[in-house]
Parts: C-alpha cells; sequence; structure tokens
C-alpha cells in the first residue's frame, strides 16, 4: 500500500526522472486499484479540533499561570 498528498503528475519533482517516475508509477500501478480519498484529511482535521480546545483551556486559565512548555 502506498499513501501519498501528491498527484503523480507531481512525482517527477520527487525523483527528479520523468524516465524513472513513469518507470515507477508503471510499476507500482500494474494490476493494482487506485483509491482516491478527497476532502480534508481526518489527521488534520483532528489536530485543528485539538489546537482549538488548547487554545480554550488557555483562555479560562488565570492570568499568570503558564502551561508546561509554554513560553513566557
Amino acid at each position: 500500500m502506498v499513501s501519498t498528498n501528491l498527484a503523480f503528475e507531481e512525482w517527477t519533482e520527487i525523483f527528479g526522472s520523468e524516465r524513472l517516475t513513469g518507470a515507477l508509477l508503471d510499476r507500482l500501478t500494474h494490476r493494482c486499484h487506485i483509491l482516491e480519498a478527497m476532502g480534508k484529511a481526518t489527521r488534520l482535521r483532528h489536530a485543528s479540533t485539538d489546537l482549538n480546545t488548547i487554545h480554550q483551556l488557555q483562555q479560562e486559565l488565570k492570568p499568570g499561570i503558564i502551561m508546561k512548555g509554554q513560553m513566557a
């Protein structure tokens, strides 16, 4: 299983050679099923929710209290 957020057209930028990229894609996609997921990534959605929760908690803290790892 291979997962990427790059379109096949952009793989040449990673591998540098159109010929190499074409050969690689030919071998990877031979007899395979390509699933294309649309929309926002679940990982990004959860990260956004976590940041919102942290921000809400910081707003509820009394002034002068510094959370661990937070810069003063």
